[in-house]
């Protein structure tokens, strides 16, 4: 019994993962009728917490696009590119690091890549090189936000083992930053000179120097845009600011006596009040059309990711609460022993869902339920980026698409493609810093 049970999970995942979109969250919702109505197994409640502090971060992200103050950051990144054009191997990759951490999704990698492989090409420099690494910084600076869905997912899971929001960036963010400037070095001479490559010469010329991102809405002058974008990145990144400091601190929070103790404010509904707080300074402030809040990239890509950990994430702790004794005792010896090998599981599940979040919210639960330590478990986070290696993510294409060179590409045989070595390296060093980081400190 337990065998289909696993096959029909496994199904589900496989099937969602194929469809794509909300179709992984709906295919979760499929097998958990299955193993509900078919196998009898109680459904365990909803992550509601999760959905609705993604939910609150999707809100305000996608109002500070609407307000132009995703443009804004663009701008200025291009700015910054085109004024060090010689290190664009190593300052492509963090400005794309540095978006995704602050935007909480890898989506604002579309503003950048193309200004990235644009620098490389008037440089000279093989656009291979810092784009594949500008698309493994951007997927490894998810585990690193604050605000991200995978960030807040594991915060929701480990809040109970005393990890604040300051723990996970402690480990998160050096160790994926150590990761990203590995990769980075040990791409900065990858492969041929461009003006080696066969059949680039022409394409190598410079070209006449062009703005990626305009900044533009109808009936508003340009000034007046631009100071709205300014104040929209504000808000943002004073609601950042704030969510980070009051992580750190739990005296900072708002507190009330229960049962004759202080009890803070849990950190799951900071996030939403201060998130949506934000979203609404913003359209108050930023002067935002309201109804195009919905119709922008990072509004669509933030829902698909709500629906798809509410399916996936449903279906997984229905299973492993009805089968989690037997699991744990099948493998908790062998876990617990060397727990880098749970990394190495959580690398395989994210191959498959293209998801962080919906990664830590199907398999977390056991590593907790194993009994991991929860530093460690903070540790092997960034092995939730296993999603590069089938090279089909749309960050991937897009890369491949915005290189006119053809320097970046898919291999012959589809796994020796250009983002293989930057993904692994930056993976392995990420988890082994994190576990450095885990032992000393936590």
């Amino acid at each position: 019994m337990l065998g289909l049970e696993i096959a029909v999970v496994l199904f589900a995942i496989f099937l969602g993962a194929r469809l794509g979109g909300i179709g992984l969250g709906v295919m979760g919702g499929l097998g958990l009728a299955v193993l509900t109505f078919v196998f009898h197994l109680e459904p365990t409640q909803p992550p509601i917490d999760v959905l609705l502090m993604i939910t609150a971060v999707v809100t305000a992200t996608s109002a500070l696009q609407a307000a132009g103050g995703l443009d804004y950051l663009v701008k200025l990144a291009e700015r910054f590119l085109r004024n060090h054009p010689e290190r664009i191997t190593f300052y492509g990759p963090f400005v794309s690091y540095l978006f995704t951490f602050v935007a909480g999704t890898g989506h604002v990698a579309y503003s950048i890549l193309p200004i990235i492989a644009e620098v490389a090409r008037e440089t000279g420099v093989r656009p291979e090189r810092p784009l594949s690494v500008s698309v493994i910084a951007s997927q490894h600076a998810i585990t690193a936000s604050p605000i991200s869905a995978a960030t807040v997912a594991l915060l929701g899971l480990t809040a109970g083992n005393g990890i604040e929001l300051i723990h996970i960036l402690g480990v998160c963010v050096p160790s994926t930053l150590c990761g990203v400037t590995c990769s980075a070095f040990l791409m900065r001479k990858y492969g041929k000179e461009l003006h080696e490559e066969e059949g680039n010469g022409s394409i190598v010329k410079a070209e006449e120097p062009k703005s990626s991102v305009k900044i533009r809405q109808s009936g508003r002058s340009e000034a007046q845009i631009l100071k709205n974008a300014k104040i929209s990145v504000m808000i943002f990144l004073c609601a950042i600011f704030g969510i980070v400091v009051c992580g750190s601190s739990p005296s900072l929070r708002p507190a009330w006596l229960h049962n004759g103790s202080l009890v803070a404010l849990d950190m799951p509904i900071l996030i939403e009040v201060i998130m949506l707080s934000a979203a609404a300074l913003i359209l108050l402030f930023g002067k935002v059309n309201v109804a195009k809040v919905p119709d922008g990239s990072v509004f669509k890509a933030g829902m698909q990711a709500v629906i798809a950990i509410f399916g996936i994430a449903w279906m997984g702790d229905t299973f492993f609460a009805g089968h989690g004794d037997g699991i744990s005792g099948a493998i908790k010896d062998m876990v617990l022993m060397a727990p880098w090998t749970f990394a190495i599981a959580l690398f395989i599940f994210s191959i498959f869902l293209f998801s962080q979040a919906a990664t830590v919210r199907s398999l977390m639960p056991l590593g907790v339920q194993l009994g991991i330590p929860a530093p460690f478990l903070l540790a092997m986070f960034p092995a939730a980026n296993g999603y590069f290696f089938i090279p089909n993510y749309p960050t991937v294409v897009a890369a491949i698409g915005f290189d006119q060179t053809g320097t970046t590409r898919i291999g012959k045989y589809v796994l020796n493609h250009s983002f293989m070595l930057p993904g692994l390296v930056t993976a392995v060093v990420s988890v082994g810093v994190g576990f450095l980081i885990s032992y000393l400190f936590l």
